[in-house]
C-alpha cells in the first residue's frame, strides 16, 4: 500500500511539474530492430481504468490547488487549464523573476539592518517581528552568523 500510495505522489508531482499525462502504448506496426520499441499514444477505446486513473491525475491535481487557495489567489489562476499552468503561475506570483527576488531580498535586509525595539513594545512582540525578518531573509537565501543575530538583537533592545 504504501509503495502505490508513493507511486501515486510521483505521479500528482510529474503532472504538476510536467503536464498532463499521455496514455501511451507500443507500436506494434513498427518493427523493433535494435533500442527501445517506439511509442503512440493509446486511444481512449483501449484505456485500461489504470490509464484512466493516470489521466485524471491532472483534474485531481488542478483540485487540490484550487482547494488550498484564497479567493484573491484563486481570481489570480482561475484560467489556467492544466496542473502545470496553475504551478508556474504561483511560483511567479509568490516568487517573482530574479529581479523581484533581488528587490524582496534588499528589502528584507534594510529591515533587518533598521530593526529597533519600538517603545511599549513587549519582549515576545520584538521576538516575533524578528523572527518574521530571519524567517522571510531566510527564505530568500540569505542568513546570518549567530553572532550577528545575537549583535542585532543586543543593538535592537533599549538602553534600559
Amino acid at each position: 500500500m504504501q509503495a502505490h500510495l508513493s507511486a501515486l505522489d510521483d505521479a500528482m508531482w510529474f503532472v504538476v511539474t510536467d503536464g498532463p499525462m499521455k496514455i501511451m502504448k507500443i507500436n506494434t506496426a513498427v518493427a523493433i530492430t535494435e533500442g527501445a520499441p517506439q511509442m503512440i499514444e493509446k486511444p481512449r477505446s483501449e484505456w485500461t481504468s489504470e490509464d484512466k486513473r493516470k489521466a485524471n491525475l491532472g483534474n485531481v491535481a488542478r483540485d487540490i490547488l484550487y482547494k488550498t487557495l484564497d479567493k484573491n489567489m484563486f481570481s489570480k489562476i482561475k484560467s489556467c487549464t492544466t496542473a502545470k499552468k496553475i504551478w508556474e503561475k504561483l511560483t511567479q506570483l509568490c516568487e517573482g523573476n530574479d529581479q523581484t527576488k533581488e528587490n524582496k531580498l534588499m528589502v528584507a535586509i534594510q529591515k533587518f539592518d533598521n530593526i529597533k525595539m519600538k517603545p511599549g513594545e513587549t519582549m515576545n512582540e520584538f521576538d516575533e517581528r524578528f523572527s518574521s525578518i530571519m524567517i522571510e531573509l531566510n527564505a530568500l537565501g540569505k542568513s546570518y552568523s549567530n553572532r550577528e543575530v545575537a549583535l542585532k538583537v543586543m543593538r535592537a533592545l533599549p538602553r534600559e
